[in-house]
């Protein structure tokens, strides 16, 4: 266990920051290629490609979010069996995800390509904007697969204690994705299309180059000498106890996004698009949370794996701290430039300006510091192999408040689209209160995924 990996010695505060640092720059980078869709179709098409790919962009973050719990899963175990300092479950962690993945993303494939039309259909995308938006997500679709793969790699690094090899696979992947972005749907004119070639070629790419880099380092490809990949029982349902609840949550969280754009294109093509653009800087502003996070999982993996229950009380404490902390700044700023970042989509609508400042004003103020610790409890609750509560987070977030909520004020108290954006804002109060609740209980301290 090099130094780099070891996630069990040395300062918490240092070790969480130098951990979450290059998962910040991977998903802002991400982040920055999904939004560069937007960005450039909002120039060159205008409001109608906003509102496709604004639509289209709330599936794809449920096909990503089955992607991201699934091999979320095989990260929580590697980290684990870090902890303990088991190789050869490791290794076999390894290739039993990378089959998990290959499966399930054959299935989502399957599956996405005969739903999307009908889902779209449901949710009302104006009409000006439907056909664009078909055509973005078939081809989304198709690339489903390099998702899947993408994220397995990536995980397995960050379980293993590695936060730099993913930022490398992300950088490589924005700069094709931009490239081709304006290559495409610039002077090729191929409108939201091309926006979609360009996301799944750049994936494609990365994940090829990920593949080459655990050969080349020889990243446990094989157990033992073994020739082939394996799948083990045990480990397959140590990834799924962790995987599915997480797929689950992350499932449910965009699947109420999605339902919430359908609210939003009842009211007109300019608040869809509106609310597109403020969604993508909200995600933005969520980026640092997300590392921070992340980094909490793949520290309580490791800590419990080893037994360190101390360690892991101390990482999470201090993960609430640095979380709150870098949102308060990161919030702080939206809110002062609120009217410069929706002018960057290079909308020409006064009133799609005006819905846009208004989104940030609502969606990305103090609630934002609430998800900030919701988002650091479940992380660690994923981390020690407890999915189940950020599940249970996720259904209180999405089912009990942020759709009944928004419904009530938007149409039952007649409050419009301001409604919906007040149901999103208070939505992470309860799954806060109920993940501090968890991590102040004993019980979680005898949790493990592995026997030592």
């Amino acid at each position: 266990m090099t130094e780099e990996q070891n996630l069990l010695t040395g300062s918490v505060p240092k070790r969480l920051v130098a951990f979450a640092f290059p998962l910040l720059l991977a998903n802002l980078l991400q982040s920055f290629y999904n939004v560069a869709d937007m960005l450039v179709v909002g120039r060159t098409v205008g409001e109608a490609g906003l509102a496709a790919i604004s639509n289209a962009s709330k599936l794809c973050y449920i096909i990503n979010s089955i992607c991201i719990g699934l091999t979320m899963g095989g990260a929580v175990l590697i980290a684990q069996y870090k902890g303990a300092n088991d190789k050869k479950g490791q290794a076999e962690t390894f290739q039993t995800l990378a089959l998990v993945s290959l499966a399930s993303a054959l299935l989502v494939t399957v599956v996405s390509l005969a739903f999307y039309q009908p889902l779209f259909q449901v949710l009302g995308i104006p009409a000006d904007a439907y056909q664009a938006a078909c055509d973005y997500m078939k081809i989304i679709c198709w690339g489903t697969v390099f998702v899947f793969g993408y994220n397995a790699v990536c995980s397995i690094l960050k379980g293993l204690g590695d936060s730099r090899s993913p930022l490398y696979f992300v950088g490589i992947a924005a700069f094709v994705n931009v490239i081709l972005d304006i290559l495409l749907v610039g002077p090729l004119e191929m409108g939201t299309a091309g926006a979609a070639y360009a996301t799944i070629t750049a994936q494609g790419i990365s994940f090829v180059i990920s593949i080459f880099y655990l050969r080349k380092h020889k990243v446990f490809f094989y157990a033992d000498g073994q020739k082939k990949f394996t799948l083990q029982m045990d480990k397959l349902i140590a990834i799924l106890k962790v995987g599915l609840p997480t797929a689950f949550q992350m499932a449910v969280v965009n699947t109420a996004y999605l339902i919430v754009t359908g609210m939003l294109n009842q009211f007109g093509t300019s608040v869809s698009a509106a609310s597109g653009m403020g969604l993508q800087i909200n995600t933005f502003a969520g980026m640092p949370c997300w590392a921070i996070g992340q980094a909490v999982t793949a520290m309580a993996g490791q800590c419990i794996g080893a037994g360190q229950i101390k360690r892991a009380r101390k990482v999470v404490k201090t993960g609430l701290l640095l979380n709150v902390s870098a949102t308060l700044v990161v919030v702080s700023g939206v809110q002062i430039f609120a009217e410069q970042l929706i002018l960057l989509f290079g909308s020409s609508s006064p009133q799609t300006v005006k819905d846009g400042i208004y989104y940030l004003r609502v969606c990305c103020g103090i609630n934002s510091l609430v998800y900030a610790v919701m988002y650091t409890l479940d992380s660690f609750a994923i981390g020690i192999g407890s999915a189940n509560i950020a599940m249970l987070d996720a259904l209180l977030d999405a089912v009990i408040v942020r759709l009944p909520v928004s419904w009530l004020l938007a149409f039952s108290l007649n409050m419009g689209f301001p409604g919906i954006y007040c149901g999103q804002a208070l939505s992470p109060i309860i799954p806060a209160i109920v993940g501090f609740l968890y991590f102040r209980s004993k019980g979680w301290e005898r949790r493990t995924l592995v026997s030592k």
